[in-house]
């Protein structure tokens, strides 16, 4: 049945919803990548920049929003002079440096 009609059918004093309920696959839930609770925010960003952030997270291979949290804490890191840094950006740093050729 479709969605349409098994609403249709709801609204006109039928049942048929449940069976629609009943045919659809379980949703996925996300779940959460840390214990500490979230505050959720929303923030507007010009989609040029956001086809660049997801394009750095699916590198990384990590979500966007986590990506934006770890340069959110980073920066935050830099204001108070605390060292904030991933093992991941730190390998890519050491095999960037790696296969530069000497400048002397």
């Amino acid at each position: 049945m479709h969605r349409d009609d098994a609403i249709k059918q709801f609204h006109d004093g039928g049942d048929r919803i449940a069976e629609l309920i009943d045919e659809s696959p379980p949703a996925e839930i996300a779940t959460p990548d840390t214990d500490e609770p979230m505050v959720s925010r929303s923030i507007r960003l010009p989609l040029a920049t956001y086809d660049r952030v997801r394009a750095a997270a699916e590198a990384r291979g990590i979500g966007v929003t986590t990506l934006m949290r770890q340069w959110i804490e980073a920066g935050l890191a830099d204001l108070d002079e605390s060292a904030t840094v991933s093992l991941a950006d730190v390998r890519r740093a050491l095999a960037a440096l790696a296969t530069q050729p000497d400048a002397a």
